[in-house]
């Protein structure tokens, strides 16, 4: 695998239909935070701080702003009679007008747990959620050499596993007003599909964003299916399933990329090794082609 992973992205980087995205720098993002090193990054733990720290610096490298000379966000949640602190990791490039897209995906996951044999088994959740972070960081690279239109926030969300708090944390305290936020874009599990279909989620609550995403999906070459946003849908219905929920909520338009729940979800076994490479990458580049259309 290792000897053929440089030719991957080679081939990937080579594609014209997707020379926007850095393949390697994106592959290389995931990789390290759905590392071992990270211990699951769950909210609260050593693991989940590195992996802010890793932010910090991937957000000064990218060449993301912070407002207010910092980028982080601290809060404070219950479960149960434990107290908890989270932090987001936020920032913004800057745009010709004074209104924003907020592009967000949540860094925690599920940390470290003991099973009944007593061994520690590390929850590293590459595609949960280590692939929204890194098409995050992809994106907003992307931008840095692009000038935007519009502002883009990025918001790096802590402690979505325990009932999108940061997301709650960061709508209560938003750096700019609400009604400067045209839309939200947030992305959850965008790495791992045999089928290669990312869902877009969002477009029967909002149907005008559907003009933003059927040109981009016409250029895709994967599929991008619109649903799992209606009530019949059941347990289906994804609206509030992460941290685009708490945006509906403000009554922000949202668009959330995601692909369907697989055997890897929320087992040890969601692992660097079982994303799809091309896929990811194309589902990167099709999220970029939509935000590009929102933009215009």
């Amino acid at each position: 695998m290792k000897k053929l992973f440089p030719l991957l992205l080679i081939c990937l980087a080579g594609s014209a239909a997707y020379a926007q995205i850095d393949s390697a720098l994106l592959m290389k993002d995931l990789q390290i935070l759905s590392s071992d090193k990270m211990e699951g990054r769950k909210t609260g733990t050593r693991g989940n701080r590195m992996a802010q720290l890793y932010l910090l610096q991937r957000f000064r490298e990218v060449g993301i702003k912070p407002f207010n000379n910092t980028y982080e966000q601290s809060f404070f949640f219950s479960r149960g009679e434990q107290r908890i602190m989270g932090t987001n990791i936020y920032g913004y490039v800057k745009g010709n007008v004074d209104s924003f897209i907020v592009i967000s995906a949540h860094y925690d996951h599920l940390g470290i747990k003991t099973p009944a044999n007593g061994t520690d088994s590390i929850y590293n959740g590459a595609d949960d959620n280590a692939s929204g972070v890194g098409a995050l960081l992809a994106i907003a690279k992307y931008y840095k050499d692009h000038r935007p239109h519009h502002g883009l926030i990025f918001a790096a969300f802590d402690a979505e596993e325990m009932g999108l708090q940061g997301s709650k944390a960061f709508v209560a305290e938003l750096p700019v007003s609400a009604e400067q936020i045209l839309l939200n874009i947030n992305m959850d599990m965008v790495s791992h599909n045999d089928k290669r279909e990312l869902y877009v989620c969002g477009t029967s609550l909002y149907p005008e964003l559907k003009t933003y995403v059927i040109p981009a999906a016409a250029r895709s070459s994967i599929l991008m299916p619109m649903g799992h946003d209606k009530p019949e849908d059941g347990s289906q219905n994804w609206v509030n399933q992460s941290d685009h929920f708490e945006f509906h909520q403000k009554k922000i338009p949202f668009l959330y990329f995601g692909v369907e729940d697989h055997p890897d979800y929320h087992q040890p076994s969601d692992e660097f090794s079982r994303i799809n490479p091309s896929f990811y990458y194309q589902a990167v580049s099709s999220i970029l082609m939509v935000i590009q259309e929102a933009d215009k």
